[in-house]
């Protein structure tokens, strides 16, 4: 079960990965960024196929996200089509999902730690394939880019998605992609404040409509109260009856 939930674990973030850098290339930080949280919204709807209720929340969910993610993606008197960046975002987001199921699957049966050392080398292995098959790899430029390249693979890969593993062995994954959903935040803010990116009133709309609707997913709809607690004199109604 280990190697098998490595292999779909790494698979599933490879293609999310790849997908997410190239269609990065040609978007905002902060647009990539909440388009890619529609992930957050894809999460408990894919649970039903796992036998998981979405309740009325996500639904509405759904909906405010859409509505972002046309927003965000297109823009005023535009078409309906999407740009190819926002296209591959969104296949980043779908792909992102499973990898985030497939984890709260296989970890409450192996050992964290290890799911993600089987879940990097397939990721290795997989990207480097569509690097020499899609790509010109220059060496020069890979040399140049040294410090950028540890710091995406130790610190944002290898680190942040270890965390991830852990966090989901008995947490509730409710609680765990809310949390996943702040990277929004941080990736408008970050194009902001070291990019000198500015989005329209028109993204920044669809930014707060993504981040509501990440938000609304993951927080369930408080409970009906029991009967008991309808008819508090039930009890001691039967307790009575009982012991005269």
């Amino acid at each position: 079960m280990l190697l098998t939930g490595g292999i779909f674990c790494g698979i599933f973030l490879s293609f999310s990965t790849n997908l997410q850098q190239v269609g990065i290339a040609n978007s905002s930080a902060g647009k990539a960024g909440f388009i890619t949280a529609f992930y957050v919204v894809l999460v408990p709807v894919f649970g039903i196929f796992l036998k998981k209720r979405a309740g009325v929340q996500v639904w509405g969910g759904v909906a405010l996200a859409v509505a972002g993610l046309y927003l965000l993606c297109i823009q005023a008197g535009e078409g309906f089509d999407l740009q190819p960046s926002d296209f591959y975002l969104l296949l980043c987001a779908v792909f992102f999902a499973l990898q985030i199921l497939c984890v709260d699957h296989f970890v409450q049966f192996v050992d964290g730690i290890r799911l993600s050392c089987i879940q990097f080398a397939v990721n290795a292995v997989v990207s480097t394939a569509l690097s020499l098959g899609f790509e010109t790899v220059d060496w020069s430029a890979v040399q140049s880019c040294t410090w950028p390249l540890l710091y995406m693979g130790i610190g944002s890969c290898g680190v942040a998605y270890t965390l991830q593993i852990i966090s989901q062995r008995g947490s509730n994954p409710t609680v765990v992609t809310l949390l996943f959903s702040l990277e929004s935040v941080f990736s408008v803010l970050a194009g902001a404040v070291l990019l000198n990116e500015v989005l329209s009133v028109r993204e920044y709309a669809g930014c707060v409509l993504m981040f509501i609707a990440v938000v609304l997913a993951q927080i369930p709809l408080p409970q009906r109260r029991t009967h008991a607690r309808l008819h508090p004199h039930d009890g001691d109604g039967q307790k009575n009856h009982c012991n005269p």
